[in-house]
């Protein structure tokens, strides 16, 4: 038994779920303890656009009464959820007042697997505007990473990272279309899991991204990763088997020119590598075949997939969105109008990456998760678009290759870096790999447990009932 003489925030998911499926506390109890942590300290790192106060209580005394409470996986546990996804009675935002839809009717099926398990949403978390970037604000806010509040949490579920870094959540949801839940994971020293195409249900804008994005979960444990990917996916919860001897491919190579892994990467990479020997697998240095013009292919996708969600827009709120965005957008419109976004190309580059694994014989790759470390917080929303750019290509390049083949990707804290913020590296597995990824996850942090909030927090946001 579980015993919380104080609160329930820095609890895991799964403590949460037994001690409410055993009845050692309550779903409202957790509930009220989670908000009050909000309430107090959401104001430093700004994660949430919407706390559901008074509905999230209602709904986890809805939780406490229900007969089949030993079924639920996710009985009383708060999460948060990404505000580019329906959510009843919230509007969805999409990063800036400007993006934002009408209030919602119904859940997103992400939101209604979360609830149908027991899950209880506090609110609704902030996103860069039409999630096209990895820092996180807006003319409104600025979200701050836990680590250390100069430095962004990333993007662009960079709201839902910081608040499962801070505690204010155990887990919550994000998507990714570029790596927009692995980025914020490693920025926040958490686990962040991007399934593969067709996993999860999508529905993410206009049309998925062309097929990039996914949701997903972050956690700041493999276990609750675990767990939340088991309810999106609708699959039975099950121990995760520990994998036999893994060919490991390991690779420093960036996918960008110019933006090389700078020596605390490499050594995340390094620490990695060292951990899975130790478990007995096999690791060799190969790097993945990039073609020159896939860089080119994943950046008309990109502006595309943003000018297909402002379309949807009416005049006035296009015009209203940032420079930044009306410039990605206009992108967007000349490459759909020069024919540069093609099926073709994600297939080729899919079928490219699945012989690169099957001809090397790798079960996995091993990549670092950022070039850098994560760029300060401020205002980015109101610089340039160029600015914006370099910024997000140069220290995060590693992870839109492996959404542009819709492969599943899963990022894993490997310690801290030597400027104090926490250290991650990227695993990758061919289509189906998304249980093996987490169970190779799950042996690194066997042997070098990590960190699982940022310094300082959950004590920081803990006060005593």
């Amino acid at each position: 038994m579980l015993h919380r003489s104080t609160t329930w925030v820095g609890a895991t998911a799964r403590e949460i779920a037994r001690a409410v499926r055993r009845g050692d506390t309550s779903a409202t109890a957790v509930v009220a303890d989670h908000l009050d942590s909000i309430r107090a300290y959401d104001r430093i790192v700004g994660a949430f656009r919407e706390v559901r106060a008074a509905e999230s209580i209602a709904e986890a005394e809805t939780v406490d009464e229900q007969p089949d409470l030993g079924n639920l996986a996710l009985a009383g546990v708060p999460v948060a959820v990404k505000e580019n996804t329906p959510v009843t009675g919230l509007p969805t935002w999409n990063g800036s007042s400007a993006a934002r839809r009408p209030v919602a009717d119904k859940d997103h099926e992400v939101v209604r697997r979360l609830r149908g398990a027991g899950a209880v949403v506090l609110g609704v978390t902030r996103m860069p505007e039409l999630g096209i970037w990895a820092t996180t604000d807006d003319a409104e806010a600025i979200t701050r990473n836990p680590w250390r509040t100069d430095r962004t949490p990333g993007g662009s579920s960079g709201g839902s990272a910081a608040a499962v870094a801070a505690g204010l959540v155990p887990i919550a949801h994000g998507n990714d279309g570029l790596g927009s839940i692995r980025i914020p994971a490693a920025c926040c020293g958490i686990v962040g899991l991007k399934p593969g195409l067709g996993t999860v249900p999508a529905g993410i804008g206009v049309n998925d991204w062309y097929g990039l994005a996914e949701n997903g979960i972050l956690a700041t444990t493999v276990a609750d990763a675990h767990l939340g990917y088991s309810v999106l996916a609708g699959r039975t919860h099950a121990a995760l088997t520990p994998p036999a001897t893994l060919r490991v491919a390991v690779s420093l190579r960036s996918p960008v020119a110019g933006a090389p892994p700078d020596a605390d990467a490499r050594k995340g990479v390094s620490d990695a590598v060292r951990l899975l020997l130790a478990h007995g697998h096999a690791a060799v240095r190969a790097d993945p075949s990039y073609p020159p013009a896939l860089g080119a292919r994943v950046l008309a996708t990109w502006f595309a997939a943003a000018g297909q969600d402002a379309a949807e827009l009416d005049p006035a709120a296009q015009a209203r969105l940032q420079s930044r965005t009306r410039r990605h957008v206009a992108l967007g419109e000349a490459a759909l109008r020069r024919g540069l976004v093609r099926d073709g190309d994600r297939a080729t580059w899919r079928e490219r990456c699945r012989n690169w694994f099957a001809g090397g014989g790798f079960d996995v790759l091993v990549t670092p998760a950022l070039a850098a470390a994560p760029p300060v917080a401020h205002g980015w929303s109101s610089r340039s678009w160029a600015a914006n750019m370099l910024v997000n290509t140069r220290y995060a390049p590693y992870a839109a290759p492996w959404n542009f083949a819709g492969f599943p990707a899963l990022v894993v804290p490997v310690g801290v870096r030597g400027d104090g913020l926490p250290a991650a590296v990227q695993l990758v597995g061919p289509p189906g790999s998304e249980l093996l990824l987490l169970a190779v996850a799950g042996q690194i942090e066997q042997a070098a447990p990590w960190r699982r909030h940022a310094p300082g927090w959950p004590r920081m946001a803990a006060r005593p009932r």
